[in-house]
This record gives C-alpha cells, sequence and structure tokens, in this order.
C-alpha cells in the first residue's frame, strides 16, 4: 500500500525505483580466466599454481578441483550469460591442458558452484575437454576463434546466483595425460549481478 503510494508521490523520480523483473540488481557478463581465481591459501590464479595441480593428475584420476574464485563483495555470479534464444549473444566457452607441440591431455572438466564453506554444491556443467578446444597443438592454435566451434554455455538461469564469499570452482579428471603440460589456460562466461 505505501509503496504504491509513494510511487505516485515520486514527483521527478526523487526516489530511485526498482526494476519490475530483477530488482535493483544490474546484470553484466564478463568471462573468467585464471588470473580470476584466489591467490591463496592454494595459488588457483597463476598458470603455474593450476599446472602443478593438473600436472599431478594420472589417468584415471579422480576429480580433483584445479580453480576456484570467491565471489567478491556484494556480487551474485551465475556461470554462463546470455540465451540459447539469442545464440550470438550467448557467452562461449575454451579450456586447454598441453605439452605445447608434443600431446594434448583428455580429460572432463566440472564447473561447480558451491556455499563458502562447501557444505552445498551443484554440479552446472560436466564436459569432456575435447570440446573445449581445437587439435592443433601451440598455446595460441589451440584456443577456437570461432563460435561455431566453440561450446554455448548460456547463463545457468535453472542454478540460483552464488553470492558474497560463495565459491565457483572447476574440478577436472584426467583420461589421458599429457606427457609434461606447460600450458593450460581457460575463458568461461559468467554473469554477474552488482
Amino acid at each position: 500500500m505505501f509503496g504504491n503510494l509513494l510511487d505516485q508521490l515520486n514527483l521527478g523520480n526523487i526516489i530511485p525505483q526498482q526494476k519490475a523483473a530483477g530488482g535493483t540488481q544490474v546484470p553484466f557478463k564478463t568471462h573468467l580466466g585464471i588470473t580470476s581465481g584466489d591467490g591463496a591459501p592454494i595459488v588457483y590464479n597463476t598458470m603455474a599454481g593450476v599446472l602443478a595441480i593438473i600436472g599431478g593428475l594420472a589417468a584415471g584420476s579422480v576429480w580433483t578441483k584445479i580453480w576456484e574464485m570467491t565471489v567478491p563483495a556484494q556480487q551474485q555470479i551465475r556461470w554462463g550469460f546470455g540465451s540459447p534464444a539469442t545464440p550470438h549473444n550467448q557467452g562461449y566457452m575454451w579450456f586447454y591442458s598441453i605439452d605445447v607441440t608434443v600431446d594434448i591431455q583428455v580429460g572432463v572438466l566440472r564447473l561447480i558452484q558451491a556455499k563458502a564453506r562447501e557444505t552445498v554444491s551443484y554440479t552446472v556443467l560436466e564436459v569432456d575437454d575435447t570440446r573445449l578446444h581445437t587439435a592443433t597443438n601451440t598455446a595460441a592454435g589451440i584456443i577456437p576463434t570461432n563460435i561455431n566451434e566453440m561450446l554455448a554455455l548460456p547463463e545457468k538461469v535453472e542454478f540460483p546466483k552464488v553470492g558474497e564469499d560463495s565459491l565457483l570452482q572447476l574440478w577436472y579428471r584426467c583420461i589421458t595425460v599429457a606427457t609434461a603440460e606447460d600450458t593450460v589456460g581457460f575463458s568461461i562466461p559468467v554473469t554477474v549481478y552488482q
């Protein structure tokens, strides 16, 4: 009742009004990469840190956390951005772990979102990583540049947003080990609300 009365009395838009569908949070689209990760207590924000974890995996390994990011204060995040209804405006992702010019590691990548203490977590996506890169075994050539060759990741609206201090994680299970991984990289779309 009072909210409706205030709207009527809000001459000149003195009081900001909430957006009808999304409240006051305004989303923006971005991509997460290695440097977006946490730096302590485990170093997830450098290639060397992620390679140290992936390089220790054997063929047929168990699921292992290879990267993690804590959601900053006053933000909420969902994996992916855009909608399949507008395919050229949705997010696309890539991931690779290779021994440059020698061989490509093969495994399965999981995108996880978890509460701060990891008491609740959701597997948002699980994908064979051969779908996430090209077959060209060079640091520049392995990254797909054509969205028709990339895996689409629209905003995962079927999952709740993760808020402050919650975690975005990448877990990996190795199927075939590269000789000596020396390069790893990824770019994964997210929608940030703040």
